[in-house]
């Protein structure tokens, strides 16, 4: 592919920029070596880049992230997972994908924590991913991104997990880098506000800045749903005019038709997704030379220092979960400290059973962000 393919504008400097950035994708693709199979149509320019801007386009960090992707892949085979072995995750709706788009031509991922129906972790990640897997499959070709909605409606202090709101950042920040595009929290309860000071350092800064917290009484912020979203598709629960509701047997025929396309996407004959290639927008130039990059660098080398660790956690809900609610009720913060270690230390006593992730944290079903200039409702 030619620079002027790449480049939105053709003046030299992003030239310059794209050629550079071209050269550090195929650097990583030396140091990953010869790949086969999967892992070779994973690869494509497009997917590295994710890697490397996740790591501020640092070569080393980028490889060394990608590996573990790679690894988890092909132990966890997320893109084999199916319909009927996570159905009952899926029962109330807590995670599904519309069948429409933003106005960008994102998937959307409606996710309702508050019709939890559920207690192990295990589980509730492996339907995470799915669903993950399932967004990217209905991406149009020119899109890579998707948008998390999280409706706080019933939503009460039995839906707080620390520990399942670490995993599944987990997930999100270490192996589907860049695919979250903005994360809606809407209408966030007050007592809320307790759990997200706790939980939001598990943020890398790139995600963080993702999460908009939206309030249907606060007109500054229900601009940005009309920003985003067409509001005669967008649900009425979001302020929107489709009064559709979801049903579980609709539901789960898409799925299963979704479930046959799944393998053909991850064929040797879908050149495409291996071919894709590495596209730079204007907000590439706008982040070049930014502030700031310091403390990001600094908060993925402490996840990836955790890395072995978190590769060995079995999940398991446990009475210390009960001790990190208290904390969000406001009892005391310190508490959620100490209960998690002692939650980590259990699940990594479970006889090395197999991980369910490993360790570059971000977003859950029950972890919304704040995004710049918005915050909690007063």
């Amino acid at each position: 592919m030619s620079s002027a393919s790449g480049v939105n504008n053709g003046d030299g400097k992003e030239a310059a920029l794209f050629e550079q950035r071209l050269s550090k994708i195929g650097e990583v693709r030396a140091a990953l070596g010869q790949l086969s199979g999967k892992a070779a149509l994973y690869c494509s320019d497009a997917s590295i880049a994710r890697y490397l801007v996740a790591r501020n386009w640092e070569v080393k960090k980028a490889t060394k992230m990608l590996k573990k992707t790679l690894k988890w892949r092909s132990e966890y085979k997320p893109d084999e997972i199916r319909w009927d072995e996570i159905a009952n995750e899926a029962a109330t709706g807590k995670i599904y994908r519309t069948d429409y788009f933003d106005k960008s031509g994102r998937s959307i991922l409606v996710m309702r924590p508050g019709v939890q129906n559920t207690k192990k972790a295990k589980g509730q990640i492996r339907y995470l991913v799915y669903c993950m897997e399932n967004a990217i499959l209905n991406l149009p070709h020119d899109q890579s991104q998707m948008v998390w909605l999280i409706d706080f409606a019933g939503f009460s202090l039995s839906n707080i997990s620390l520990h399942v709101t670490k995993l599944t950042a987990d997930v999100l920040q270490g192996h589907y880098p860049e695919r979250l595009g903005v994360a809606i929290l809407y209408n966030a309860p007050k007592f809320f506000e307790s759990f997200w000071k706790i939980a939001s350092p598990i943020l890398e800064p790139k995600t963080f800045n993702k999460v908009k917290f939206v309030y249907p009484d606060r007109p500054e912020t229900n601009k940005i749903m009309e920003d985003l979203f067409n509001m005669e598709e967008l649900e009425s629960a979001f302020g929107g005019k489709n009064q559709a509701t979801f049903n579980i047997n609709d539901y789960a025929a898409r799925m299963r038709e979704d479930d046959i396309k799944m393998p053909l996407f991850w064929s040797p004959e879908n050149t495409a997704l291996a071919s894709e290639p590495y596209v730079m927008v204007n907000k590439d130039m706008a982040q070049e030379g930014s502030s700031g990059l310091k403390s990001e660098e600094t908060a993925s080398e402490k996840r990836e220092e955790t890395d072995t660790e978190s590769e060995n956690r079995e999940e398991t809900e446990s009475e210390s979960e009960r001790a990190e609610i208290d904390s969000v009720s406001g009892k005391r913060e310190e508490t959620v400290a100490v209960s998690d270690k002692r939650e980590e230390k259990e699940t990594e006593s479970e006889n090395g059973k197999a991980a369910v992730t490993s360790s570059n944290g971000v977003e859950l079903t029950s972890l919304p962000g704040e995004g710049k200039g918005i915050t909690p409702a007063d």
